[in-house]
């Protein structure tokens, strides 16, 4: 197959995986005398397996590993465990931040008017956070006339 059928087939756009031929994270697929990349049935699988290791937010070196893992038939499981629930720690911990956002943006959004006016409280707490510091929880701000101070 070529690499616009392996596309099609695996539903990793072309310029993906000459991406992670480059990388390493696939081996470089077999070329004819023209330079055109042939794919056999062991390419698309592996690239199924990346695909679908993507789907599930798994980083490029966490994929590495876990190929580097699904390859050797003398592997340990706890080895590919280790690595899915370090993943799963890690997704936890991006929820835990996204809910907390999603909360600040809430109550800041609920704290604006919507209306005419120039004021903003939204505007007021980005233009008052110390670069690169997070937002302070909820329970730790003050409300003050209807907009928080941090």
């Amino acid at each position: 197959m070529n690499i616009g059928d392996v596309a099609k087939a695996t539903g990793i756009s072309a310029k993906m995986i000459r991406y992670y031929e480059d990388t390493g994270l696939i081996r470089a697929a077999l070329r004819t005398y023209s330079g055109y990349r042939v794919y056999t049935e062991n390419d698309i699988q592996t690239l199924r397996f990346v695909r679908r290791a993507r789907d599930l937010g798994f980083t490029v070196k966490q994929i590495n590993d876990l190929l580097t893992l699904w390859r050797d038939r003398d592997r340990a499981s706890a080895d590919v465990k280790q690595i899915a629930m370090g993943h799963v720690a890690e997704l936890e911990k991006k929820m835990r931040e996204l809910k907390e956002m999603t909360g600040t943006l809430r109550h800041l959004a609920s704290n604006c008017q919507g209306d005419n006016r120039p004021d903003c409280p939204i505007l007021m707490s980005l233009g008052n956070a110390a670069p690169d510091a997070p937002a302070p929880p909820l329970r730790d701000r003050k409300k003050t006339r209807g907009f928080e101070r941090v």
